[in-house]
Parts: C-alpha cells; structure tokens; sequence
C-alpha cells in the first residue's frame, strides 16, 4: 500500500544555552494543520516521546543467530580434516602441517588486506543510519491536533506493537495558534537526539510548523518527498490493533511497581519452553494476580484491587514488549491495563500527569501468523448502518473532533447502537480513533485518500475461505481433546474432509492433518488449508 508524503522541509531541534526549539515539519499534501506553543512540562515530554520512539524502531521478532562465518570456516577445514583421517604416514603429516601453516599465513594476509574495506563499510552503514534514518523507519509518525490535545501515534517495525502519546494542552503553555487536523511528521535520528537535550532550567518552544503550508511559486527544493511502499500486513496490524480499542474489554489499573515487577521477572529469567504468557487472575474485590508461565513466578500486585463484578482469568502473549514501557516508570503515576481476552491485543496506559498519558497497545498474535483466528473479527463488519447515516454521524463527530457515542446519539435523534456501529466502521477504516482514557471517539484519518478494509481484512485467499466455512456451519462432529501440554480437535468439515488439529499452549497450530487434495499435495508448507483453519476458528469461537 503506497504512501506518499511531501514536507515543507525537515524536522529539526535547535539548542540553545537558554532555549530549545522544536519544529516539526508536517506533510503539505493534507489539510493544513499546524500548533504552536511552549512545553511545560518538559521532563515527562522528553521521556514520554524517547519511549515513542522506541516503539518505532521495536522488532521483536526472533532474529536467528549469523552463522555464516562459522560455516565458511567449517567448509575451509573439510578438506583438511578428511586428509587428517585417511592420513596412515608422516610424510602426509608433514605436508599437511606445511600446507595448516601456509593457510594461516594466508589468511593473517587477507585480514591485513580486508580490514580497510569492512572499517570502510561499517563507517558508510553507519552515515546511511544517522544521513538516511527514514530506510530503518516504516512509517514516519501520525501527529492528530484536537480542541483539547496534541497526540501522536506510531506503528512498530515487527507489526505487533502500537504507540500513542496524548499531551492535553496543560502540557503547553503559552499556546498562540492551533489548527485541528492529522498530518504526518518528518522524524529522524537526529531529531530523537536533539529531544535528549530538553531541560527544566530551559524554554521549550514546540512547532508543528505552520509555514509549512505556505503557497510557494519558488523553492520548490525547499519540499522534501517521501514514498513508502508498506506491506498490507502491516496496514493491517495498524487498524486491527487500533480497533481494538472499540472492542469490549476487562480493565483494572496497576501501580508502577507492578510493571516494575513485571519488567524485573521477564529481564531475570528467559523461556525456553511453552506456554509464554502472563495468567491475569482477576477476583473482585481481591488484588490483582499475574502468573508468568512457565516458571509459574506468581505477582501480587497488593496495592493494585480488581473492582469488576466478575472473576475472570486471562492469559496474554508477547510479554517481552512490556519492556518498553521502563523508561517511563519514574514518570508514571499509574497503569490502566485493559484486556479484551485470552490470546487477544491488550493495552496498557501510562497516566503520565494529569492530561499526559501513553498507550501502549499489544497485538495478541506475530506478523504473518496464520495460527490465530481472532484478528479476523476485528476487521469484520460491525452491522448493517445506512452511508448517509454513517456519513452524517461523521460530520457530527467532525465538528467538535471528538465526542462519545451517547452525546452523538442525543444530537442526532439516533439510537446509541447506530452511532457505536458508525464509528466502530469509520476505526476500521482509520478515520476514526477511541480514546480509551476519555472513553471519546476522535477524528483520525491515517491515510489522507481512505483505506480499502474489504482488501484487508483477510490476509490470503486461504483465510477468507476458511471464515466462510465457519459462517455456513460447515464444521461439524468437532470434537476436543485436552492434554497436558497440547490440545487435539477433530471434525468433519463440508461433510467429506476429516481435518485434526494439534494446538500447544501459546495456542498455536503444531500439527494437523486434512483429507483435501491440498494438504495431500502441500502438507503444511504452504500454511493450513481452509479446512483445518475453518476447524481451528470454529473451535475459537465456542
């Protein structure tokens, strides 16, 4: 999916001995949206932003350990071995000693030779880094300026975790001109270290740089282009994890001790076995329990009481990400975690000061993982709603920029489930964004010409097809077998095809088996087909 930006300029942070400057040029090509004021508080900025920009660069993914030096000198010795082996006289020994010496001279020379040449890449790796940083970024981030706040969002590199620092305006002071809208920003290395510069003792002016969008007939050298052609999963990953937020969930709030605690357990011991997850045990009334599996480590959290009606129990996955929430524990007051459920995405808020808070938001599956089925509901329709009804709860929403969905529904003369359906659509879309602080709907568009959700939704043909099967009943006789360590469900999918499913305790797909012609013909290197896939979210759904 292609984006296309154009900036008035770049991004930059000038320091003073009294005085910092920060000017964000913003992309020239959307409405014109600019804000300009003084930071105020300037520590919790500093921090909160630095933390943004570590979602930015975050990848979790499992990187493979580089053996390829290794196997080049294994390769070199097979020979040599081999000779060392059928060797029976010490003639041979000789000449092989000769030839070991000969190499290692050899080898002493294409070092001395080669060191320029990899000081030399090493140092233009590391010019492309600080001169070119926008390769090692995806997406530049999204700047939203509101009546009541300046927030920015950001997407990781891995596709898995999302960011979103929200500055009411007592964040600023001096505040002289503001215009509402989202814009893109230019971002660079540079600039992330230029904001490790803000003091208290220092003025911080803050830009997002209205000259920007000045008419120009000269200069046009001025304006810098940027096209980013990005992955539909990672569109995808964007939207459904910013969906969530619509979705129903379990909330309870944490003390930063907690996720200090958290933070401590997960740096002193490493997994090597399933399942990785944190257990929540939630009792009313009682405190807030967390289980790391699978050491089974048992927090407390003692100053943290769930207050729901009902107990609940849910496990979550890729726990590890909570790290990059430890730069901001000296600055946070509190936490409030909000889970939609087991093996789905959960947030966690950092209540910063009082209209400062971040958001870290966690996607319940990896990139390109075809062993979850819950992401798929998050895309899916949400009812039935009339376009010029939808269309018309828009501009409601567009005219104060935010509002809940009852005070939209009293306006309007409509029914709340309406409204809920409209914008649950428009957040689908990424024109719309929830605010699961202020429990508002904002006005956000992430791409300026829409995004095409029905394109997205599905992530191959394969998946499609599979949530067809479910929504026709085709799997029957499910069955569920439950062993210590996996779970096996058998069933019988479009009354012909005997699909088995063998599921660990990540809830991952391990083994499965189908009487299709694709997985006689595939087996499961290509992925599930649709009939264990329709099989494993029938078995999600019940």
């Amino acid at each position: 999916m292609q984006f296309n930006y154009k900036y008035g300029g770049t991004s930059a942070v000038n320091n003073g001995v009294s005085s910092t400057n920060v000017s964000f040029a913003p992309d020239v090509l959307r409405e014109p949206t600019f804000f300009v004021g003084t930071l105020d508080k300037k520590i919790s900025f500093r921090e909160a932003i630095s933390a943004l920009h570590d979602v930015v660069v975050a990848d979790f993914n499992f990187q493979p350990k580089d053996n390829s030096e290794y196997l080049a000198w294994l390769k070199s010795q097979e020979e040599i071995w081999l000779a060392e082996a059928t060797s029976n006289s010490a003639k041979i020994e000789e000449e092989i000693h000769l030839v070991k010496t000969r190499l290692e001279g050899l080898r002493k020379d294409r070092d001395t030779i080669m060191k320029p040449y990899y000081k030399a890449q090493r140092k233009y790796f590391n010019y492309l880094y600080v001169r070119d940083y926008a390769a090692w970024f995806v997406l530049d981030p999204v700047i939203t300026v509101h009546p009541d706040q300046v927030f920015f969002e950001c997407f990781s590199k891995d596709e898995s975790v999302y960011g979103k620092l929200s500055c009411g305006y007592d964040v600023f002071k001096n505040i002289s001109d503001f215009k509402c809208g989202t814009t893109n920003i230019d971002y660079s290395k540079k600039l992330y270290s230029e904001f490790q510069k803000i003091r208290t003792y220092k003025e911080t002016d803050f830009k997002i740089d209205p000259s920007g969008f000045d008419v120009q007939t000269t200069g046009e050298e001025n304006y810098k282009e940027v096209k980013i052609d990005l992955p539909e999963s990672w569109v995808r990953g964007f939207l459904q994890v910013s969906t969530a937020m619509t979705s129903k969930k379990v909330s309870f709030e944490l003390e930063a001790i907690d996720i200090a605690n958290f933070i401590s357990v997960l740096k002193r011991n490493k997994e090597r076995k399933s399942p990785r997850s944190i257990k929540y045990k939630l009792t009313p009334g009682e405190p807030v329990v967390a289980v790391f599996e699978p050491w089974n480590i048992e927090i407390v959290c003692k100053q943290s009481i769930y207050k729901g009606d009902i107990p609940e129990e849910i496990r979550v996955w890729g726990r590890r990400r909570i790290l990059l929430l430890e730069r901001l524990l000296p600055i946070t007051n509190k936490f409030t975690v909000h889970l939609l459920g087991t093996g789905m995405p959960s947030f966690y808020t950092a209540h910063l000061t009082s209209e400062m808070y971040f958001t870290l938001g966690l996607s319940g599956w990896t990139a390109n993982d075809w062993t979850q089925s819950s992401q798929l509901d998050l895309l899916a329709p949400r009812g039935q709603v009339p376009a010029t009804t939808m269309q018309s709860v828009y501009l409601e929403l567009r005219q104060d920029w935010f509002a809940n969905e009852c005070t939209i529904a009293e306006k309007m003369n409509l029914d709340v489930s309406i409204v809920n359906k409209s914008l649950q659509t428009f957040a689908q879309a990424g024109k719309v964004i929830y605010d699961l602080k202020n429990n508002v709907y904002r006005v956000r568009e992430l791409k300026r010409d829409g995004i095409d959700i029905e394109s997205l939704r599905f992530s191959s043909e394969t998946d499609k097809e599979a949530f067809k099967l479910m929504e026709q009943n085709a799997v029957a006789q499910l069955e569920v077998k439950e062993h210590s360590e996996k779970t096996i469900l058998s069933a019988l999918v479009s009354g012909k095809y005997s699909t088995e499913v063998v599921i660990d305790k990540d809830l991952k797909i391990i083994d499965a088996r189908c009487t299709c012609s694709d997985y006689y013909r595939d087996k499961l290197t290509k992925g599930p087909c649709r009939h264990i896939l329709a099989t494993r979210i029938t078995f999600d759904r019940k």
